[in-house]
């Protein structure tokens, strides 16, 4: 399904070495403040205590917030746990404070304001578990890039698994970037939203690079930088009519899933954004930088094999 069809290529690639130069730039600006203000981690990575009370009617989750910010908390998570009446609370550690004895100021001025509130369990969440959250979530960052790598270095060639890569972990950079510079929470649920982006970044390079593949078999008079520019261009309808629908799906939970789906989908908006504009200049830039040609997807049969079609024939068989 299109929704339009351009009849003349734009020239994407003519434009790659600046819009490159860009990407470098916010790349190096990314790792920059990641380097130097690091990432405001949640209580899953940090430790703290977990706390969930109970109210008799569905729970005012403003209200409670407040309560949490009078005691010297800021950005707290606070929200609904299985039902409406249900809170989850999550605290971060307060030095010279144990587990309890938090646990039990908050429950006091959760019931200043409700008497009727009741605790119904609290846990602490140590250091050292939430330093293994953090190591296994970036172990499974890293086998996700290997896992992309080997699955486009089999199915198109080593060049395309490369520039893939760049411009996944571009994505990726860039989103860590935006939560290191505005200091953002950085949570499991936006650990799992950097996770999808990676995936959905590599489908769209995959549908570039079959378009690539495809137009070096039927367009034997076009150079590199024109079968690019080409591939892209004819992919465009898809791409708007994908992606528009994926962003206006994220962009709902942004505005109107509140405070708990806030930075997920956050994640996942900047993500989506940005897998656009690696996907075209910076996948298949680099792509056209380290040099493929027709020669790397499509390797000519034999005359002798092949019968009476040669390399040159433009009938003859071809395999990938």
């Amino acid at each position: 399904m299109e929704f339009f069809r351009i009849r003349r290529d734009i020239p994407f690639m003519k434009h790659a070495l600046v819009l490159n130069a860009v990407s470098v730039i916010t790349f190096i600006a990314a790792v920059f403040f990641l380097t130097t203000r690091g990432l405001h981690l949640s209580v899953e990575f940090t430790g703290g205590t977990v706390m969930e009370v109970a109210y008799e009617q569905p729970a005012d989750l403003e209200s409670v917030r407040k309560v949490i910010e009078s005691l010297g908390y800021a950005d707290v998570p606070v929200q609904n746990f299985g039902t409406s009446r249900d809170v989850l609370l999550r605290l971060p550690v307060q030095a010279g404070k144990s587990s309890g004895q938090q646990s039990e100021v908050v429950l006091a001025a959760l019931k200043a304001q409700n008497p009727a509130v009741e605790l119904r369990r609290t846990e602490f969440v140590g250091p050292q578990v939430g330093q293994e959250l953090l190591t296994h979530g970036l172990m499974a960052l890293g086998l996700v890039i290997v896992g992309i790598m080997i699955y486009l270095a089999f199915r198109f060639e080593w060049k395309y698994a490369v520039s893939a890569i760049v411009a996944n972990l571009h994505d990726v950079v860039i989103i860590l970037g935006f939560f290191a510079f505005f200091q953002w929470e950085f949570s499991l649920a936006v650990l799992a939203a950097t996770l999808a982006v990676l995936g959905y970044s590599v489908n769209e390079s995959v549908v570039i690079f079959d378009r690539i593949r495809e137009t070096f078999r039927r367009q034997r008079k076009m150079n590199t930088q024109q079968v690019i520019d080409h591939a892209i261009t004819s992919t465009i309808s898809r791409t708007i009519i994908t992606h528009g629908s994926t962003q206006a799906m994220v962009l709902s939970m942004l505005i109107f899933g509140g405070p708990t789906l806030f930075y997920f989908s956050l994640a996942l908006t900047i993500g989506i954004c940005f897998g656009i504009y690696s996907s075209v200049f910076v996948g298949a830039a680099v792509a056209m930088w380290l040099g493929i040609k027709r020669e790397d997807l499509i390797k000519p049969t034999n005359k002798s094999e092949g019968g009476s079609g040669g390399a040159d024939d433009p009938n003859a068989g071809a395999v990938v």
